[in-house]
């Protein structure tokens, strides 16, 4: 089989449920632990040069992993949509998008048969052709979420709040539940290519029985 006709893993069509969601209400979803690239950080991700740099370092070794894959594993894949996991000491800051106080760690779903050393090569990989200062914070991980609520939020980052309210204050509390881990986006559209208005975010929260 050649390169080209390679059948190509996509994470968003192979765990469909957890990148979709309506827009209306917050569903319920079991998420599966999962292989992922990320990096952490802390700051207000619209002012942070630390934040421009983690991001371009998850894509740049992303893309560089997809290729070694291909070339010799004969296994292709989609790179996946960027995601943030968001943390604050108070969670109403998200509420109140009050991000100075933010710590974050941003990550790239990875398939399953990935492995640190393919990454630490295509780190090197990565590195040798342009200067990434986040490179070495990088690395690959497990995340384990389980039972967690969503929805897909349209529009500018910044009109999360109203959505995030409901979800703390009416549908955890209604149905006996409480957070179970960090805040979760999914950025199904990229930012500097797309109006703030179409934006496409999965918003998650890991939840547990209060």
């Amino acid at each position: 089989m050649t390169a080209g006709t390679l059948e190509k893993y996509d994470v968003k069509r192979v765990h469909r449920h957890l990148y979709r969601a309506p827009r209306e209400e917050f569903v319920l979803v079991d998420v599966p632990p999962s292989t992922v690239l990320a990096v952490d950080g802390r700051g207000d991700p619209n002012t942070s040069p630390e934040y421009v740099e983690a991001v371009e370092a998850l894509f740049s070794v992303a893309y560089a992993l997809k290729f070694l894959s291909r070339r010799e594993r004969e296994r292709d894949f989609t790179v996946a949509p960027l995601e943030g996991l968001w943390r604050a000491a108070d969670t109403a800051s998200f509420i109140r998008r009050d991000k100075d106080g933010w710590e974050w760690t941003m990550l790239i779903a990875q398939p399953g048969w990935i492995t640190a050393e393919e990454v630490e090569r295509a780190r090197a990989a990565a590195g040798r052709r342009k200067r990434l200062p986040a490179l070495e914070l990088l690395g690959l991980r497990t995340l384990d979420e389980g039972l967690s609520a969503q929805i897909l939020h349209v529009g500018p980052y910044d009109d999360e709040g109203p959505v995030l309210a409901r979800l703390h204050r009416e549908f955890m509390p209604a149905r006996g539940l409480t957070f179970g881990g960090d805040h979760h986006e999914i950025y199904l559209r990229d930012a500097r290519r797309t109006p703030p208005g179409k934006l496409r975010t999965i918003l998650r929260q890991p939840v547990r029985p209060a």
